[in-house]
């Protein structure tokens, strides 16, 4: 397993070779052994395979050809409707239409995925993270026909490789961990903690194709916006409210 998370990279491409119902059974039960707030795993997977259903899933991950070569699409969502339908049924009254509720529920997705890749790649598949989820979660609800206390958070495709990337740069340690405390960052620390990226043939490529003066210019002004940050924040907040968890009167 420790050298399944050294090695992880991000498949973008697959085989058209199905997964052994019992293997994916196996790594979706490895899943279901991930830390979870008070034993109460508010949360649900979606297993797609469908064809029909994963072009619809595929237009709504911005139509990346991922999505219809990977043989299952699992998508990972935060939900308490099941334990909120439990406490009803148990004349307990259920308190979990607010926002915390919500990112407890998340959380738990979450590590959910987590430990799903892990299993997968520990049996030599490949998988890929979708961030569109979020950006895109009103429609994928509606896809996949999520009732209220329901919200995707995450979707991960999952398949055997038909390509062999090369491991993506991280930071270095130090840039991540404080002891402690958290220890703010100087100038001079910024600089030489993004210095390796920075100088790597790669990005150069990028920032030049960008026509930009650096990296930072190409996340902040090209890939991740503010305009688009705060018009998907509006997008995600107005789900969140529709699906029943912005009650915190």
């Amino acid at each position: 397993m420790i050298e399944a998370i050294k090695n992880h990279r991000s498949i973008r491409k697959y085989q058209k070779k199905e997964i052994p119902a019992n293997l994916l059974e196996e790594i979706l039960l490895a899943g279901t052994r991930a830390s979870t707030t008070g034993n109460m795993q508010v949360y649900s997977v979606i297993v797609t395979t469908d064809n029909v259903l994963k072009e619809k899933l595929w237009e709504c991950h911005f139509k990346q050809d991922m999505v219809l070569q990977a043989p299952v699409i699992l998508t990972f969502c935060a939900d308490f409707n099941r334990f909120s339908k439990w406490c009803m049924i148990n004349e307990a009254k259920p308190g979990y239409n607010n926002f915390l509720s919500f990112f407890t529920a998340a959380i738990d997705a979450m590590l959910v995925a987590q430990n799903v890749c892990l299993e997968a790649e520990n049996k030599g598949l490949g998988i890929c993270y979708l961030g569109t989820t979020t950006y895109m979660a009103e429609k994928i609800i509606n896809v996949l026909k999520l009732p209220e206390l329901v919200v995707p958070v995450t979707t991960v495709v999952l398949g055997y490789s038909d390509e062999e990337p090369g491991l993506t740069d991280r930071l270095p340690l130090g840039a991540v961990l404080h002891h402690e405390t958290y220890q703010n960052y100087s100038e001079k620390s910024i600089k030489q903690l993004f210095s390796e990226k920075e100088q790597m043939e790669f990005y150069k490529n990028i920032v030049k194709e960008n026509g930009l003066e650096n990296l930072a210019q190409v996340f902040a002004q090209k890939r991740y916006t503010r305009n688009d940050n705060v018009f998907f924040s509006k997008a995600l907040l107005s789900v969140l409210e529709k699906q029943g968890f912005m009650n915190n009167e």
